[in-house]
């Protein structure tokens, strides 16, 4: 079998970098330089099917999910008390949990009006409910586990009713995870949807088949297979979770808002197929030099999207004076100046979004040099 790559950290350099390509994707989509001149792919589908944007969020969990194995395999195996195990998992859990209902609040922090679901939150709960599952049961109970959340998520959606609405409705307002996230989060949900919650309550569920999807190759990752039998079994896998994606498509659509079961597989078996590519460059043939930037970006993955939300949030509230002699935000001040001055408006948008992902790969590069991780 071919010598795995790692770094100074022990790491796996292709989850690395995996995570890494994954992040500067969400970081690219959530940063444009104009919301109204966005090409196709940077956006999210309307409602059913997808965009290579609804890949992002998925993959991340699947990449939460392959580290929970990685990260406690070894531990468990050490003799780490179990007490300090799931102490850590509480804490971290908390931590991410925390640091999205500030993201959510700042600057203002106005608690009538706080966003209590988000991507941090979704990511905190199914790092803490995989974590708990995988220290306490075995791969064969894990597989059922996930079957049980997908089908009984399904089952849930398709003949159990919100009241006013008929069973299986999967419109943004008339679905059952719709009707919950009103219900429990009132105006606490994402101001732009209104009548439901990309993250929201019950639409965690399936979340987590997503997430322990992951914890399942990690296992696979950790077997005593070769390099490339680790490779093909991905690549496999990931063909065969997809099909039955695609297949499911046809009786509970693909969609990413409601985190449908045929998207947990479709998405799965996709971020299993591109793990296995990432392995096989990287870990297998040896070719790491061109992924250095994603590197960068991966082991530091959740302090940079706290400083890109951060600039993101910044940029709006400086006021500057604008060509007409308005105050307009700082953000479209260098959008309209820098870019749109000289491109089209959808490539302007574009342009601007990149050069603020190479703008957080500068930040984030000065952590790595000083050989800063920022774990939580």
């Amino acid at each position: 079998m071919p010598n795995t790559t790692s770094n100074a950290r022990g790491r796996l350099v292709s989850l690395d970098v995996f995570r890494g390509i994954t992040i500067a994707g969400m970081v690219l989509v959530n940063n444009p330089g104009s919301w109204e001149h966005i090409h196709w792919p940077l956006e999210h589908a309307q409602w059913h099917g997808w965009t290579p944007t609804d890949l992002v969020f998925p993959f991340f969990l699947f990449i939460v999910g392959v580290a929970i194995t990685l990260s406690f395999a070894s531990r468990v195996e050490s003799g780490r008390s179990a007490r300090d195990l799931y102490l850590k998992v509480v804490k971290r859990s908390l931590i991410i949990f925390a640091i999205g209902l500030f993201l959510n609040g700042f600057p203002y922090f106005s608690i009538s009006e706080l966003r209590i679901p988000g991507v941090l939150q979704r990511i905190a709960v199914c790092y803490f409910l995989a974590s708990i599952i995988f220290l306490t049961t075995k791969v064969r109970a894990q597989v059922t586990i996930i079957v049980a959340l997908l089908l009984g998520y399904w089952l849930l959606v398709r003949f159990v009713p919100a009241p006013g609405f008929t069973a299986g409705d999967l419109t943004k307002e008339g679905s059952l995870p719709s009707f919950i996230d009103r219900i429990v989060f009132g105006k606490h949900v994402w101001a732009q949807a209104k009548v439901y919650d990309p993250e929201g309550l019950l639409s965690t569920i399936p979340a987590l088949g997503t997430t322990l999807i992951g914890v399942l190759t990690g296992h696979w990752l950790r077997s005593k297979k070769s390099g490339y039998e680790r490779v093909a079994g991905m690549f496999v896998a990931g063909s065969i979770c997809v099909a039955a994606g695609w297949a499911w498509n046809a009786f509970f659509p693909i969609n990413k808002a409601l985190w449908t079961s045929s998207y947990v597989l479709f998405t799965g078996g996709l971020a299993l197929q591109f793990l296995a590519l990432c392995y096989w460059i990287i870990d297998i043939k040896g070719y790491r030099r061109w992924a250095k930037p994603f590197e960068i970006f991966g082991v530091n993955a959740i302090a940079l999207y706290v400083v890109a939300d951060l600039i993101a949030v910044t940029l709006g509230l400086i006021k500057v004076n604008g060509p007409d002699g308005l105050r307009v935000p700082l953000g479209s001040w260098i959008y309209e100046t820098l870019f749109a001055s000289w491109a089209s408006p959808v490539n302007a948008s574009l342009v601007f979004a990149i050069t603020f992902v190479l703008v957080c790969l500068g930040l984030m590069w000065i952590l790595f040099r000083r050989r800063i991780f920022i774990k939580v």
